[in-house]
């Protein structure tokens, strides 16, 4: 399947633990296959909440994604699953429920579910049907099919969701589709392009809310959001020769999307081969990190390898969130986040100082650094990201 470059999946899901517990008996999986120009995905609600929920949620989504990701027939793997997952001897029910959804970037998309609420299609403010359905087993597993379009939204929740609330005077029997529907149709409205982690963020905290919160069972939903894509590249180091250097500046002048340059000695070849003046702002550098640039046409100009080190290490960790808006790794950062097609443009001419033994270890050599950047984008922000050396 040739990949619509006009046409990205972004996907993305917040969770919230039962009150009391340590852990989250939901799990969701996401899974991009560059090469086939699919995406899956794989909500698991275990039974009951806690490590043994988590335990059964996580072997569940793991042999879902393994089914998908191994080109077997999802229908077949959906039964496997559902007749290999152990039963609670009292209520006679599976030990996890989930939903699958594989989907490809023409649109051809497949919503296999067992046990967890049905979920909800948007396009634009309205929710639309499924166009087909199969019932597998007329209890509980349905697989529907759709001809997804640009703009739509794929809503998947856990039950913590719809039952939020539950027990409350204006919501005896939990949070109900049509009251969902309209929550997330009018953020929609309030936002047409609200992304698909504001999305999903604002649901579970409205569910959390319907539970004074002080959430009864684990709440976790997930977002597609079908849509065009955001790029930005990224430019640092100087080519491993000069004369690579005006190649380097057309390609960064001619990129369709945002630009940010990491690294002065890269910013100072960039202003020269654009004929274009460098100007840097001494008063921007902020909690260790030196001061931004600005050139015209670039979104962002920072210095090099503290920078793109600080990026690597509150990334991996989450920290970020505690760095100031203020600071440039942070900035960086936050433009990484916002985009979804990430060009790496690296220069591969070794940096002497950095090499020098009295600096600190964690000043590796810069490709070093953005590859494990790259990684962390791609497994834990499903970014798509593309590096070219130079």
């Amino acid at each position: 399947m040739k990949r619509n470059t006009d046409f990205f999946i972004d996907i993305d899901y917040t969770s919230i633990n039962k009150h009391g517990q340590i852990v989250c008996g939901d799990v969701f999986l996401s899974r991009r296959e560059k090469k086939e120009g699919r995406l899956a995905a794989v909500l698991s609600d275990g039974l009951g909440s806690g490590i043994k929920a988590n335990v059964m949620a996580t072997m569940t989504a793991s042999m879902a994604m393994n089914f998908i990701l191994a080109d077997q027939s999802i229908e077949r793997g959906a039964r496997t699953i559902q007749n290999t997952l152990p039963q609670d001897e009292i209520r006679k029910i599976s030990f996890a429920s989930f939903t699958i959804i594989d989907t490809g970037y023409d649109g051809d998309t497949r919503i296999i579910e067992y046990g967890n609420p049905q979920s909800l299609i948007f396009r634009n403010t309205a929710r639309i049907s499924f166009e087909q359905s199969i019932d597998m087993n007329p209890e509980t597993l349905t697989v529907n099919s759709m001809k997804v379009q640009k703009g739509d939204r794929i809503v998947l929740f856990s039950d913590g969701v719809s039952q939020s609330g539950i027990g409350r005077d204006d919501m005896p029997f939990g949070w109900d589709i049509e009251a969902l529907s309209e929550f997330i149709s009018w953020n929609i409205g309030c936002d047409s392009q609200v992304s698909a982690h504001d999305l999903c963020r604002k649901i579970v905290t409205k569910a959390n809310h319907n539970d004074h919160y002080l959430p009864k069972d684990d709440i976790t939903c997930a977002v597609l959001y079908f849509r065009d894509p955001r790029s930005l590249i990224v430019c640092s180091g100087p080519p491993y020769t000069p004369d690579k250097d005006s190649w380097v500046a057309d390609y960064l002048a001619n990129f369709s999307g945002e630009k940010v340059i990491c690294g002065g000695t890269t910013a100072q070849i960039i202003s020269r081969e654009l004929n274009l003046n460098l100007e840097i702002d001494l008063f921007s550098g902020f909690e260790g990190i030196p001061p931004v640039s600005f050139m015209d046409g670039i979104n962002l100009i920072t210095e090099g390898i503290l920078t793109l080190g600080k990026v690597s290490e509150t990334l991996s960790d989450g920290s970020y969130l505690n760095l100031s808006e203020k600071n440039p790794a942070r900035m960086l950062i936050d433009r990484l986040l916002l985009n979804d097609q990430i060009t790496f443009l690296v220069g591969t001419k070794i940096n002497e100082a950095h090499q020098d033994p009295n600096l600190p270890s964690e000043l590796d050599i810069r490709r070093n650094v953005i590859k494990r950047i790259a990684n962390i984008l791609e497994n834990n922000f499903f970014k798509t990201v593309d590096t070219i050396y130079v």
